[in-house]
């Protein structure tokens, strides 16, 4: 068995109550267990405050746990990344506006030792033609294609991303994933947050759903959307069964036992949503309740 790319162990973050409060600690990530074996791409899910962020920062070696522990390729997270075998591509900081793309690109593959990874990179992200416009000219979207450029330098293994196509375009979002598709099919273990469904669910093999700190879900995307994503059928009722004030209750009765009989037309069974997975897992108990 190969080394696993992560595995977390009862991995467990607390905070002291905000300033004021006199509440109790603040457990964001709770006894967390995940292994993300070498060339998995796996989304990463979960609404605010679920500790998606903390769980990436103790990842990265960003924090430290309060217990348990992760490790990436068998070593700590910052050995990992001070090897070049893993790389982030964060929601904020980390860019000089005075750098033009390209020199901004050249000062951390210089760090890295990489300067032959420049012009690779800057295509890769789609940057070419970006490269001699400074980064304060740069958009949001434009800026994050640049923090993935940023990402690519030392070659990593595993590529971490946090919210990935923030701020970019229907066009720059199909072009990122379809890099992302490249790397991921030539072994590059990604591991991404996201709060697009519809990336996580077309783009990862396996998706982990948490809330309140805690893995409620993982599984293969497929099987997570058809186990708690549900299926509709909505269907047009024959015309005498349709009144001015809505359709005969008497008739919606008998739906429930006789559908065929009666008439019914324009079927349509809906697939499973992983939406509807992730809006029933993370639900608090009070939202179930409603």
């Amino acid at each position: 068995m190969s080394t696993p790319a992560v595995r977390m162990n009862a991995l467990t973050k607390t905070f002291a109550a905000p300033v004021g409060t006199h509440g109790p600690p603040v457990k964001a990530v709770d006894a967390v267990d995940l292994t993300i074996r070498p060339g998995e791409v796996v989304a990463l899910l979960g609404p605010n405050g679920a500790g998606k962020t903390t769980t990436v920062d103790m990842l990265l070696g960003l924090t430290e746990p309060t217990s348990g522990t992760v490790e990436v390729y068998g070593g700590s997270p910052r050995r990992a990344v001070a090897a070049g075998r893993v790389s982030a591509v964060l929601q904020t900081g980390g860019l000089l506006p005075d750098f033009t793309v390209r020199e901004t690109v050249r000062a951390v593959a210089a760090l890295h030792g990489r300067p032959d990874r420049v012009d690779h990179v800057l295509e890769r992200a789609g940057l070419g033609e970006l490269a001699g416009r400074l980064v304060q000219a740069c958009s949001g979207g434009e800026q994050q294609r640049l923090k993935f450029a940023l990402a690519l330098v030392p070659d990593p293994d595993l590529v971490v991303l946090d919210e990935p196509t923030a701020g970019m375009d229907v066009g720059a979002r199909r072009d990122f994933w379809d890099t992302m598709r490249v790397d991921a099919a030539a072994g590059r273990t990604i591991v991404f947050a996201t709060h697009y469904l519809a990336e996580a669910d077309e783009f990862a093999d396996r998706t982990v759903l948490m809330a309140r700190g805690r893995i409620v879900a993982d599984a293969p995307t497929v099987e997570v959307r058809a186990a708690y994503g549900g299926r509709s059928i909505t269907f047009r009722p024959p015309p005498e069964a349709v009144h001015p004030d809505g359709v005969d209750p008497a008739w919606l009765e008998q739906v429930r036992d006789r559908l065929a009989p009666l008439g019914v037309t324009d079927l349509d069974v809906s697939s499973a949503s992983l939406e509807a997975a992730f809006l029933a897992l993370t639900a608090t108990p009070e939202e179930a309740l409603r």
